[in-house]
């Protein structure tokens, strides 16, 4: 049974780095000012380290902030794997995930933020450095909805459907939601976002997805 994010990697650098605190300062100046306009220094000044060290360690401003994109997913996924974890039922993993990607954030250390998000949609358009870390990181979130998928059919919670295309829709509906529900529309929270993410699943697994396998007994 898979519990863990798909290629999910450890960390790549320590929790008392230099590194780990400039990106750290990096992702936070990227959230409060948007990916253009975040600058060298402002993160040095964030991380209180000299602009030198920033590019020391990561050349340029775009390797910074193309780096402190994945750093940021690379934290989101390392506290996902953990959450997961514990989490034995296939469907109620999958529920977990929809409702962490609608959660406000405030138990990691690193901020995991839908206007990062925007920023590298946005650049992504005419930047293809960027363009193929969009698409890896992509295919990283659907590679994990469908190895969940491909759990839960194998126990015998879902029913058959094709993983891959299940990923893709269920990650496009995520992000379509996601962009009303940051900007506060009205008529949109994240209850409702939710909600219909899980209608998604019913529909396309099976309405008893967060119930037993089919033939199973009542489980402890």
């Amino acid at each position: 049974m898979t519990t863990s994010p798909a290629s999910v990697a450890p960390l790549e650098y320590p929790t008392d780095s230099p590194q780990w605190r400039i990106l750290r300062a990096a992702v936070a100046v990227m959230i409060e000012r948007g990916f253009p306009d975040t600058r060298v220094a402002d993160v040095a000044k964030q991380a209180d380290v000299s602009t030198g060290l920033v590019l020391y360690y990561f050349k340029s401003r775009s390797g910074l902030l193309t780096k402190a994109l994945r750093f940021a997913e690379d934290v989101f996924y390392e506290d996902l794997r953990r959450r997961l974890a514990v989490i034995e039922h296939p469907g109620k993993r999958l529920a977990e995930m929809i409702q962490v990607s609608y959660r406000p954030d405030t138990t990691t250390v690193v901020p995991h933020s839908w206007l990062l998000w925007f920023d590298l949609w946005q650049q992504s358009v005419r930047h293809p450095e960027l363009r193929r870390e969009r698409e890896e990181l992509d295919r990283r979130w659907r590679d994990t909805i469908a190895d969940t998928v491909r759990d839960g059919q194998a126990a015998g919670y879902f029913r058959e459907t094709d993983a891959d295309d299940f990923a893709l829709m269920l990650s496009a509906m995520l992000d379509g939601l996601v962009v009303p529900l940051t900007l506060d529309d009205p008529g949109l929270k994240a209850e409702r976002a939710t909600a219909l993410c899980m209608r998604l699943c019913a529909h396309e697994l099976g309405a008893d997805w967060l119930g037993e396998p089919e033939g199973a007994g009542p489980k402890a």
